[in-house]
């Protein structure tokens, strides 16, 4: 199966699933450009050998976000607003109009392929996440801008819904995936970030909406045995 060819714009690349999805694409040789709000965080993270690759700026800025994703054939993104922290920016403005604002001005500057990180439960108004500024129904609705603005002939989208995060490492777990947002369980940040990248190319991932996590623990060489699941 061919690999993904161009430059993928990490969104969030220094969290913690999202320094996970740079390890990934360095694994694949894939080139990337980092999207940060701190160039001293990056650089603390990645080390000086990234400065040429990073754009700092924040969604809710559609100038940031142009510089950012200019040049870019896909973009990977681990944003989503802080919900627990009464200082941070609200989920409205970041998982809803931040990531509407992000995917339009990325396709009007030529990124062909979308792929969000939101989570398990965002259709479910009764969760108890939705407590902290209704940060799950925020996220559907950055999830259906990014679905309308990606659907198009040339264009495509991924939006994975992972359970819990747990910071083990990568290829220890057989994955269960599934559609309906009907699944409940953890995952590795490690495993999500790998799937994201497989997702730049394998097929079944193409406009598809899936929640993953993790299952017994078996070795893994490969995770993309477990795309076979989707249809």
């Amino acid at each position: 199966m061919n690999r993904f060819r161009g430059i993928v714009l990490v969104a969030g690349a220094t969290g913690r699933t999202g320094q996970w999805i740079v390890k990934r694409l360095q694994a694949h040789n894939i080139d990337y450009r980092l999207f940060v709000r701190s160039e001293a965080k990056a650089l603390d993270i990645f080390g000086p050998e990234h400065a040429e690759r990073i754009v700092t700026g924040s969604i809710e800025n559609p100038q940031e976000i142009n510089e950012a994703v200019t040049g870019c054939s896909a973009v990977i993104s681990a944003i989503g607003a802080y919900v627990t922290d009464p200082s941070a920016l609200p989920s409205s403005v970041v998982d809803r109009d931040g990531m509407g604002s992000f995917a339009k001005t990325a396709r009007s500057r030529g990124v062909e392929k979308f792929i969000q990180v939101t989570s398990l439960a965002v259709t479910k108004p009764e969760h108890p996440m939705n407590k902290y500024g209704n940060v799950l129904d925020m996220k559907l609705q950055g999830e259906n801008a990014i679905r309308s603005i990606f659907t198009d002939q040339g264009f495509s989208y991924t939006i994975l819904r992972p359970g819990g995060l747990q910071d083990g490492n990568p290829f220890l777990h057989q994955l269960q995936f599934g559609t309906g947002d009907k699944l409940m369980g953890v995952i590795d940040r490690s495993d999500l970030a790998e799937c994201a990248v497989v997702s730049l190319w394998h097929p079944k991932a193409r406009n598809m909406t899936f929640e993953l996590i993790r299952g017994a623990e078996v070795p893994q060489s490969s995770l993309e045995i477990f795309f076979e699941q989707l249809s």
